[in-house]
């Protein structure tokens, strides 16, 4: 009898791996990964040289991992499995009881390097300097991570920060504006960036820093664009127990407007771009709905009628805080370091701008190789 069963099972084993093996040979492979929002490996090519020294082995490892049969399914399987048996951890992202939180805080080198950079950079200009330096959800909602995990370690490597930072920059304190109001939807719970709400609650401080009214609350219209957005937390873990996120779209009532918006590749190629365009929500990443892919260097012209001009060097966090800026400045300049590859002198007179304003995550403090080229 159990001779039997193992012949059984030995069967019935070798009848799924066949199977798995037809799948992966004749079935359909996807160049991009929508839930991942990831390109998939491509099929490697053989060479002498690859196969010497052992890349070849690695590219066929990774192509085989990416073109799994059933590997959405096995991959969402695999996270609520984790949260099952251990201790609600997957791929490094913590899963709490209504958002995923991101668990790398403790592995980033902050501060010194790029704080020379941008003091330099603020050194060299006559432009005044104002530093927001934003907190991920996990720097706002630590307390639900394990006890053994440390607490707090965002809001000390911003603090580390803003220390090593020339004293003419003028530091602006997001992180205990949003730990303060933490039970509002300030964060999205699949993603480590704040919503258009939170955006505007640490607005409300900028801009009176930079010498402005805010905007009351109530002269906005909140249109709910999207009622299923999954961010970069969910691209990791694949996790989908989490309920979905809201993209909201601000818009000021009898507000100005913006003449016009257009963005520069490093070759200088123009492209008109809305600030806020929906037709992003059929994209694989829907937060494009807020100013689209990431360009280097876009310039938006509006018709407030004060010619103050202001000068914006931001990462993703950037994205949904800037249409609130478009209400005081009638022209504004962005620049995203992340995607640019050309000198900053390139692109923009730095010195035309009376106010420079830098908005970006604390997690973009770790990538000192953003701010080289802002002093080139």
């Amino acid at each position: 009898m159990a001779e039997n069963m193992s012949k059984i099972t030995a069967v019935l084993v070798l009848g799924v791996m066949i199977l798995f093996g037809i799948f992966f040979v004749f079935g359909n492979k996807k160049a991009f990964s929508e839930n991942e929002n990831r390109e998939l490996a491509d099929t490697p090519e053989f060479s002498i040289s690859d196969a010497a020294d052992g890349e070849l082995t690695k590219n066929a490892e990774k192509y085989f991992t990416d073109h799994f049969p059933f590997r959405d399914r096995f991959i969402a399987g695999s996270a609520k499995l984790s949260t099952l048996v251990s201790e609600s951890i997957v791929n490094g992202v913590y899963v709490s009881g209504d958002r995923l939180l991101d668990m790398s805080a403790e592995k980033r080198d902050t501060t010194d390097k790029s704080a020379e950079l941008i003091n330099k950079f603020c050194e060299d200009h006559s432009s005044a300097a104002y530093f927001v330096c934003v907190p991920t959800s996990s720097g706002v909602y630590g307390d639900e991570f394990p006890q053994y995990y440390q607490k707090n370690i965002e809001n000390r490597q911003i603090t580390s920060f803003y220390n090593s930072l020339s004293a003419d920059i003028r530091r602006i304190d997001a992180y205990n504006i949003l730990k303060m109001l933490n039970e509002n939807y300030i964060y999205y719970r699949n993603d480590n960036k704040w919503t258009t709400y939170g955006a505007y609650c640490v607005y409300k401080t900028v801009i009176q820093k930079l010498g402005f009214s805010p905007i009351p609350y109530s002269k906005y219209t909140v249109e709910h664009v999207d009622f299923d957005f999954r961010g970069d937390l969910y691209d990791i873990t694949q996790y989908k127990d989490i309920v979905p996120d809201t993209i909201d779209i601000y818009k000021c009532i009898s507000g100005d407007k913006i003449k016009s918006c257009v963005s520069y590749n490093n070759s200088g190629k123009r492209e008109k771009l809305k600030l806020c365009d929906k037709e992003r929500l059929d994209s694989p990443y829907k937060y494009d709905v807020y100013m689209g892919e990431t360009k280097p260097y876009l310039n938006i012209k509006t018709t407030v009628n004060n010619n103050r001009k202001l000068l914006v060097i931001k990462d993703k966090f950037g994205d949904c805080f800037i249409p609130f800026l478009t209400q005081h400045y009638s022209e504004i300049a962005v620049v995203s370091p992340e995607a640019l590859r050309v000198p900053l002198s390139s692109v923009v007179n730095v010195d035309s701008y009376e106010q420079t304003l830098f908005i970006m995550g604390v997690n973009s403090m770790s990538s000192s190789d953003l701010f080289e080229l802002l002093n080139k």
